[in-house]
């Protein structure tokens, strides 16, 4: 081979080279294509396994694999008949045990087939325990449980403690939380309560779907600015503009308060009631606060009616609720004019003793935070109205949800609603605790909703039975529990376990959910995704969880641009409440960033779309509407109330205020500290030791002992709220245990326990 011949075929090798490259890449697609094929056959194997009356030699043919092979990948649907197994296992025990005399036992109850979930327990992080960091004491908050009245249905005041449902053992009483003082409830015990489920053939169908033609979209109009005052009805100080002037309000009646208010401020369409509460005035002659409140909106007046609604509901004008009401009038000689409402302060933050202007002032500063986020901010009534406001105008133009996301059916909406509580609400009574508590130490999570909206379930979901769980890899399982998700499950404590429970399990009564903790209990429940994980992957104990069936849905972000935003928002008037040097300015500041807070809660929970309560009133002698609860009577008309069921709402949305709601739950329990994603700490519950836990309300808890759980001042995070010392007799009310409650902030506040 001479040297020519020799550079040729170099050249040639190299040209072959390529080729085979090039081959090389073509294989490994095809064989990339081969796997995803070939794992997609797996999956619709496995999805036809979900089927009743599927055949493995039918899916064997269809999809070209052997029936060995279709039985590997999917248990459920193994050819051979039931009695040969049956025989095949009674035969092999009868040749591992002695024969014995049958025993008579009772027929159990039949059960559905539920695929039991796999444990995902990993080992308990271990971080270096962080030092318990002095924080200063927050001023009480707003009442959580306001719900506005446009989306909401009023929540009653709990009026009993539930015990378990039918289980194997007792489960921990519960009481539910209030924002102020309450009677003391009897210890009145109720019973399991059945659960919705996902009907089979065609009713089913109607879960899978969503409602036609019905879709939030992004808003192409601006928000109407209303003309508002602020108004201390104790002391008649009126904060209108840039002054404050005192009024007459004489008997302080809603028409009084009407002609005083517009004589000083014509045009004025908004009046928030900053103190003195007018609508209490005389309660005593009244036999509830809520029949107090009726007879004070319906005043009768020569100058002001109620104002009429528009749509269905024309009588719709007030919404009575117990502290936060809404008066809506309109002159009576011009009925169908523009209207003034009067509202309570108490709607956006706790006022605790700031003066008309100062809230005045906290409102501009709301606005200002908000505007640096949205150019076309506008305040609302309420913060519901103006949370759900905020956050359609932070709807994609760009990519898969541009046109708008799309509302649930109301079959699967209304399961969302009977099926996905809020906040939990429990105290635990001795012999859990001790009868004397050593101390009662309360920690808050800070904004703590703003931590869980950075993942929402978005689009339709697909439909998960027994049969379909079972089927799937355990990786396939975990992803599907880990993923935006909502189960139904049967649970069983575990033998040995000694803390709190860990899942809601229903009862009858208003109470609505328990939390069974005792080993053996027994129940079956409806529970997102993130409680049913960590019921699977606690670092103490995996439970029990047999999935009865699920929605599994896409996995999306529609509330993490509205969250960080107003998390923004919170995060500079926060900053401003510590810095300014103006004190007036100081508290103004802090009492937004409640009203921020206010937002997103009342925002979130305007999502959930619960049943709407309308309420209105009908001249004494005239016929009421169908379907109404009578509030109360005067001599001139009868208030009412009645269920609208489920508005046809472009912004109804369950399936992020379940979701959210039940990663708060599951953070009560088991919340990790992250610097990126290193695990830098721990808080929950679940992190303290058994029998120190004595309250959960909503996003607190109060336990017997400090932790040493860090706080950074970012939403989520545990703070340090109250300490008092003791010994202290256990709480057996939700009275009592808020009065320790209140005596725990205060002696923190004054530093008594330093």
């Amino acid at each position: 081979m001479d040297r020519r011949t020799y550079t040729a075929e170099l050249a040639g090798l190299r040209e072959l080279r390529t080729e085979i490259t090039a081959a090389e890449k073509t294989v490994a697609a095809a064989q990339k294509e081969l796997d995803k094929l070939t794992a997609q056959r797996a999956r619709r194997v496995a999805g036809l396994a979900g089927y009743e009356g599927a055949q493995a030699p039918a899916i064997a043919k269809a999809s070209g694999l052997s029936v060995g092979d279709v039985v590997r990948i999917a248990p459920l649907l193994d050819p051979t008949p039931a009695a040969v197994r049956a025989a095949k296992a009674e035969d092999q025990a009868a040749a591992a045990a002695p024969v014995q005399a049958p025993v008579p036992v009772a027929e159990p109850a039949p059960q559905p087939v539920g695929a039991l979930a796999p444990a995902l327990t990993r080992p308990a992080p271990a971080p270096a325990p962080a030092p318990v960091v002095e924080q200063p004491a927050e001023v009480p908050e707003a009442p959580r449980e306001v719900e506005d009245q446009a989306v909401a249905a009023e929540q009653p005041a709990p009026a009993a403690v539930a015990a378990a449902p039918a289980v194997a053992a007792p489960v921990e009483s519960a009481i539910s939380v209030a924002s102020v003082a309450v009677p003391q409830w009897p210890m009145v015990e109720a019973g399991p309560r059945d659960l919705p489920t996902l009907p089979e053939g065609p009713d089913g169908a109607r879960f899978e779907a969503v409602t036609s033609g019905l879709v939030s979209k992004r808003p192409n109009f601006v928000q109407q600015a209303r003309a508002t005052v602020f108004l201390d009805a104790a002391t008649g100080e009126l904060a209108v503009r840039d002054q404050v002037v005192r009024l007459a309000l004489g008997a302080k009646t809603p028409g009084e308060i009407l002609d005083a208010v517009l004589a000083t401020a014509p045009g004025t369409e908004r009046i928030y009631i900053t103190a003195g509460a007018p609508w209490h005035d005389g309660a005593e002659r009244y036999s509830t606060l809520k029949d107090a409140v009726a007879a004070w909106l319906n005043t009768p007046s020569e100058r002001w009616t109620t104002a009429v609604g528009a749509g269905r509901d024309k009588l719709a004008g007030h919404f009575v609720h117990q502290r936060q009401p809404v008066g809506r009038y309109a002159p009576a000689t011009a009925p169908d004019s523009a209207t003034t409402e009067i509202r309570s302060i108490g709607e956006w933050f706790d006022a605790d003793g700031a003066d008309a202007a100062t809230c005045r002032q906290a409102f501009t500063l709301l606005w200002q935070a908000l505007r640096r986020h949205w150019d076309d901010v506008v305040l609302m009534g309420s913060p519901s109205q103006t949370g759900r406001d905020l956050w359609s105008r932070t709807i994609p133009a760009k990519g898969k949800w541009a046109g708008g996301y799309p509302v649930l059916s109301e079959e699967l909406r209304a399961l969302l609603h009977a099926t996905g509580g809020q906040g939990r609400t429990e105290l635990i009574l001795p012999p859990r605790v001790p009868e004397q508590l050593p101390a009662l130490v309360e920690y808050d999570r800070t904004f703590a909703y703003a931590k869980h909206l950075w993942k929402s379930p978005v689009g339709t979901p697909a439909r998960i039975t027994a049969r379909t769980f079972a089927a799937m890899t355990e990786a396939e399982q975990a992803k599907a529990l880990m993923s935006c998700s909502h189960w139904k499950v049967r649970v069983t404590v575990p033998a040995g376990w000694n803390h709190v429970g860990l899942l809601p399990a229903p009862v009858t009564g208003e109470r609505a959910w328990v939390y069974p903790s005792d080993p053996g209990a027994t129940f079956t429940t409806w529970a997102g995704g993130a409680e049913v994980h960590l019921a699977l992957s606690n670092h103490l104990m995996p439970w029990k969880v047999e999935i009865l069936g699920g929605l599994v849905f896409e996995d999306g972000k529609p509330l993490d641009d509205w969250g960080k935003k107003l998390k923004a928002a919170w995060a500079d008037l926060t900053n401003l409440s510590r810095i300014h040097g103006d004190e007036r300015q100081r508290q103004a500041a802090y009492l937004a960033s409640r009203a921020v807070r206010s937002v997103l809660l009342f925002g979130l929970g305007g999502f959930a779309q619960r049943p709407r309560l309308v309420s209105g009133t009908t001249p004494v002698g005239e016929a009421l509407p169908a379907g109404v609860e009578i509030l109360g009577q005067d001599g001139e008309v009868v208030t009412w109330q009645r269920q609208a069921g489920f508005s046809r709402d472009p912004n109804a949305h369950p399936e992020w205020a379940a979701y959210v709601w039940s990663g708060a739950r599951a953070a009560l329990l088991d919340m990790k500290y992250r610097d990126g994603k290193e695990i830098v700490g721990v808080a929950g519950a679940l992190h303290a030791r058994p029998g120190t836990v004595v309250y959960f309300g909503t996003d607190g808890i109060a336990l017997t002992e400090r932790q040493p759980w860090p706080y950074r001042g970012e939403p989520g995070d545990y703070l340090l709220k109250g300490h008092l010392t003791g010994p202290i007799p256990h709480p057996t009310s939700q009275e009592q245990y808020l009065k320790l409650r209140g005596q725990g902030r205060a002696e923190l506040a004054a530093g008594g326990d330093q």
